[in-house]
């Protein structure tokens, strides 16, 4: 099987690629994550993932678009819902690139993290799915979290402290509740 992995990050990615190639998948990653602020956030991050790419010995397709006014219009003013955009935006790309690329499926790093809706990271991905023609491969990926974690450190992987929008750098130096501490 030929499988698309939406990347948000290098250290999100160590986890949930061990475990798709050991069960025989084929992967290819796909970098696309014009939500993350400031823009140097967004180069170290980029820079990360092509860092372990290159040691992890996987091809990864890189849409390096900072698009920071477009992903402020589709989420200024939406509050909480902000999210679901967010995941929106990042998945119909995969979906779309996965099917350009003859993969016969998408996922996403956005599953290792325990800071994330994966209720809604399932219902939007797999209405992207459906939308282009694609399957959406679901797995939980935070059973791996700690091992994950430890892998990315002892890789000296740039870990960042947020998810990655400007409202989530706020949530977490800010100290709201129900965010990332």
């Amino acid at each position: 099987m030929k499988i698309l992995l939406h990347i948000c990050c290098a250290p999100c990615a160590v986890h949930p690629l061990a475990r798709l190639t050991a069960g025989g998948i084929a992967v290819t990653g796909y970098f696309y994550n014009p939500n993350i602020h400031p823009f140097q956030e967004y180069r170290k991050r980029l820079l990360t993932v092509r860092d372990f790419a290159g040691r992890a010995g996987i091809d990864v397709l890189y849409r390096d678009e900072y698009d920071l006014d477009g992903f402020l219009a589709r989420v200024v003013g939406k509050g909480a819902g902000r999210c679901e955009h967010c995941y929106r935006l990042r998945l119909d790309a995969a979906a779309a690139s996965a099917r350009d690329r003859g993969c016969e499926a998408f996922t996403t790093t956005l599953l290792y993290s325990k800071y994330q809706n994966h209720d809604l990271i399932r219902g939007v991905a797999e209405e992207m799915a459906s939308e282009h023609g694609v399957d959406f491969h679901y797995a939980d990926f935070r059973e791996g979290w700690r091992d994950g974690i430890a892998a990315s450190k002892a890789m000296g992987l740039y870990r960042q402290q947020y998810c990655g929008c400007i409202y989530s750098e706020q949530e977490r130096y800010a100290g709201r509740p129900g965010r990332r501490p």
